[in-house]
């Protein structure tokens, strides 16, 4: 028998149940197993700050190599975990280790969905970025001059816009829905966006889909676009959407639907075994939803932590995100799934706009244009369980604060 803890997956998630367990002085042994070479790091500013130079990559992990040893957390670098056997309670390894548990953590995030290969996704010069090598790949090819295509009009694809601009490419989006941000945005927030990047230059083209793309020698020369059209592109970027890592939970006979479906305190359909991150599907309102983002990450691994410490409360998501695009800061409070309304309000500040959806009159989520005074506003308030009502928020002549 073992008192021991394995996590498997060294993301975000995966960091942020370890480490948490050590600040509720929780010390059983811990073993944190991911695929890759690097300790834990950040993987947002991989795309962004990274991929610019801004910032080195020693800036990005979340903590020094000796802080896992000096906290009782073995690490197992460039380890894939093959399967999870329950009735052993052991996980094996691809070098041959089989390591037992008490308690398991799944925590393998989620995967960029890639163009097919009869569609010319193998070619080189195509892209998806997941981690640290996606990102030094990419880097390697982002030369000023250089013409990149972005398939998908989403936050990923938009934020890739964003940087190779910003590098000197000539960048030209496409998106095969009737307009950028389809599933995830409203149209005043995509109207504004899709007029900031075409102010710095940047072609979208929406309603527009792809065939495939053409190479030479191997490598990405065209796209041959739904209409036939054939569009020139020395590199392309794809952001089509993600896959959660549930393989190992599916093979391992726990429940799992569009990712591994846990109960309000991340414990999955077997009670010694959790998910956390992007590869758990959450109860939310009246279904369940996988959450994409740093903040759940981080907020749901604590959770699971704190349940696998002894507590019991249950973990009620506050959903924030954020997507930096230029010198715009775009900040979203809560979580627009269903709304059936929205109500634009311009900002104290030249710029400023935010869009604020509700459901059945209830607010639900808020958009900030860099309009940090909306988000905030709209943030406490969600987090309150409090709503406004849409006529409030329309009408210039109230101030925010005054409704908190």
């Amino acid at each position: 028998m073992t008192d021991r803890l394995v996590i498997i997956g060294a993301g975000q998630a995966g960091f942020a149940v370890a480490a948490k367990l050590r600040a509720l002085n929780d010390m059983r042994p811990i073993t944190l197993i991911g695929a890759e070479a690097d300790y834990p790091y950040q993987r947002p500013p991989l795309s962004k700050k990274y991929l610019l130079g801004e910032m080195s990559f020693d800036r990005l992990q979340f903590r020094p190599a000796e802080w896992y040893g000096e906290n009782n957390i073995e690490v197992m670098l460039s380890t894939k975990v093959e399967a999870i056997d329950r009735a052993e309670k052991a996980v094996r390894c691809d070098n041959g280790l089989s390591i037992d548990y008490d308690k398991l953590v799944i925590a393998t995030g989620s995967s960029p969905r890639k163009l097919p290969e009869d569609m010319g996704g193998n070619l080189d010069g195509v892209f998806t970025v997941r981690d640290k090598a996606d990102a030094d790949r990419l880097a390697a090819g982002m030369l000023p001059g250089r013409r990149l295509l972005v398939v998908g009009g989403g936050y990923i694809g938009l934020e890739a816009a964003a940087v190779a601009r910003k590098l000197g490419l000539e960048v030209t989006v496409i998106e095969m829905a009737e307009r950028i941000l389809q599933r995830v945005a409203s149209k005043e927030t995509a109207d504004a966006m899709r007029a900031i990047h075409e102010s710095h230059g940047v072609v979208i083209r929406e309603k527009t889909g792809l065939t495939r793309l053409l190479g030479v020698n191997g490598h990405v020369t065209d796209a041959e676009l739904a209409s036939g059209e054939i569009v020139a592109c020395d590199m392309v970027i794809v952001g089509i959407g993600a896959v959660p890592g549930d393989e190992l939970a599916t093979a391992a006979g726990l429940e799992t639907m569009n990712g591994v479906v846990v109960d309000e305190h991340g414990r999955s359909s077997d009670p010694d075994i959790f998910a956390a991150g992007d590869c758990a599907l959450l109860p939310w309102r009246d279904g369940r939803v996988r959450l994409e983002s740093v903040q759940n990450a981080v907020d749901q691994a604590e959770a699971v932590a704190a349940v696998i410490a002894g507590a019991t409360q249950a973990y009620n998501p506050r959903p924030w995100f954020w997507s930096d695009q230029y010198d715009v800061k775009l900040q979203i409070a809560g979580f627009n799934l269903g709304y059936d309304q929205t109500v634009v309000r311009k900002g104290s500040r030249e710029g400023a706009l935010s869009i604020w959806y509700y459901k059945d009159g209830v607010l639900i989520a808020v958009d900030g244009i860099n309009d940090a005074k909306a988000y905030v506003t709209a943030k406490k308030l969600l987090e309150q369980g409090r709503s406004v009502p849409a006529a409030q928020i329309a009408d210039p002549a109230i101030d925010l604060k005054s409704l908190l």
